[in-house]
């Protein structure tokens, strides 16, 4: 019963209750159970910031407080029209890195490493980008692995490593699957498997066995 699970969200969520907040803007973010409403999701998502108390929080309670950081990033970025709030990089930039940094949020750092890499507001950045995509893809963030492997790949901005570039984009193309959505992560790996050269694809292969033996 979605609507007597919301009604009950709510009320604790009122109570100051971070989980419930978390349950309620993603509901609202995704329009699962109730309508779709990003205003409100951001809102849930903002209590949880807003209220945030470094010294009186259970550990338990870190991956909400975490996430509830990246997504109201992710509203500070974009912009939300229906409350007329413009998109604000610095602010998005200052709550990803805060969660990046805090919580070693990987899509925090992932986020983080987005602006850095399309220099959205700020200059832009390759080497800043891929310190943070290596710290996200070292946790199988997927489109991190995807990203970074294609700047080692191609050299954009950092040095290059065709064969550490290959092996990321490996492990991401195979945790892609067929998701249409996915589908850039695969054209990605597929034009870097048509420059790869045999000794690139032998070596990419042994530091996957490696990356794969320390998990």
């Amino acid at each position: 019963n979605t609507d007597e699970a919301a009604r009950w969200f709510t009320r604790s969520a009122e109570q100051g209750e971070p989980g419930a907040a978390a349950v309620l803007g993603s509901m609202y973010a995704a329009g699962e159970g109730v309508p779709h409403d990003d205003a409100k999701a951001y809102e849930y998502f903002l209590q949880i910031v807003s209220n945030y108390d470094e010294d009186n929080i259970p550990r338990r309670e870190m991956g909400i407080v975490s996430s509830a950081y990246v997504a109201v990033g992710i509203y500070a970025l974009n912009g939300l029209p229906q409350i007329k709030m413009k998109p604000d990089v610095f602010r998005a930039h200052e709550l990803f890195q805060f969660a990046a940094s805090t919580f070693g949020d990987p899509n925090a750092q992932y986020n983080l490493a987005r602006i850095y890499l399309d220099g959205i507001g700020i200059k832009r950045d390759p080497r800043q980008a891929a310190g943070w995509l290596v710290l996200a893809a070292e946790k199988n963030h997927m489109e991190a692995q995807a990203l970074l492997g294609n700047l080692l790949f191609t050299g954009q901005g950092v040095q290059r490593q065709r064969a550490k570039g290959l092996m990321y984009l490996t492990l991401a193309v195979e945790s892609a699957g067929d998701d249409p959505k996915n589908a850039w992560i695969a054209e990605l790996h597929d034009k870097a498997l048509k420059v790869a050269s045999d000794s690139d694809r032998q070596m990419a292969a042994n530091l996957l066995g490696d990356y794969s033996a320390r998990r």
